[in-house]
């Protein structure tokens, strides 16, 4: 039989949402692809139940190419979570896209390599649709929670992942957005893409820190380095923690968008009770 959920959103994040949750447990979720992040963190947001878990390690002590995404998605899938909610920090490829503007991605361009990215990697097979890979749904209800804390945010964009952790050169950076795509992350890929083979519902909200490798033509547009990604991350922590419980609270208590649907439409099983 199956338990009853423990949690019914997932919230992937890193430095400064430790605290996100009310009436808070952690809870260990080992799995059949090894141990996720961190242990979970299950409380209460916007008066739901949530779950969290710190995509890098508490600490951020895992470069994004080895963190162990499918150990993490199955733990918040056995946990009961059936939507995920994933703040990230990027990098602007657009001048019109500024630092400290929200983004809420529509597409994405995978430029990493190696990374363990599906489930159905044998003796079952199956061909997951990307066509359309975040959910409508949560990207609305996430555009809008930022609309309503005065936050700057454009409802749609490509995100290009690229492996990491260095950052893009000039030509890279230039070639990105000379493709028209919009921001540039780590950490967005594979795990919107094993999120969908569970059949979970996906959003990133990505909050733009930087300028990438700088701007054509603006030569005092400085390439971005560590600190400061932090130092802009922390600057606008806040913002990200109430859009964030905004969008929660006012999601439905069922989802109707279909994400549910993509693992049966590729051939692959249902994800009941991993």
């Amino acid at each position: 039989m199956t338990a009853a959920p423990r949690a019914e959103i997932g919230v992937f994040g890193g430095s400064g949402l430790y605290q996100l949750l009310d009436q808070a447990e952690s809870v260990r979720c080992p799995t059949p692809y090894g141990d996720p992040s961190d242990v979970c963190t299950l409380g209460v947001l916007g008066g739901r139940r949530v779950a969290f878990l710190p995509r890098h390690g508490r600490g951020h002590t895992i470069p994004p190419h080895r963190i162990n995404y499918r150990a993490n998605l199955w733990a918040m899938r056995m946990l009961g979570v059936r939507r995920i909610l994933a703040p990230c920090a990027v990098g602007s490829l657009q001048a019109a896209i500024e630092p400290g503007a929200f983004v809420i991605p529509d597409q994405f361009v995978d430029r990493t390599h190696g990374r363990a990215d599906t489930y159905a990697d044998g003796p079952l097979v199956g061909h997951i649709s990307a066509a359309d890979p975040y959910c409508p749904e949560l990207r609305a209800a996430a555009a809008e929670a930022a609309r309503g804390e005065g936050v700057t945010v454009h409802q749609r964009g490509t995100l290009v992942v690229i492996q990491g952790p260095r950052f893009s050169s000039r030509a890279e950076s230039r070639w990105y957005t000379a493709c028209g795509w919009d921001v540039v992350g780590m950490t967005g890929y594979p795990e919107l893409i094993l999120a969908r083979e569970l059949g979970l519902c996906y959003a990133a909200i990505a909050l733009v820190t930087d300028h990438d490798a700088g701007l054509e033509g603006a030569p005092e547009v400085a390439p971005v380095t560590h600190d400061h990604v932090l130092e802009v991350f922390a600057a606008n922590i806040a913002r990200v923690r109430t859009v964030l419980e905004r969008a929660v609270g006012e999601l439905s208590p069922l989802p109707a968008c279909g994400c549910q649907g993509a693992p049966a439409a590729a051939g692959l099983p249902r994800r009941d009770d991993p």
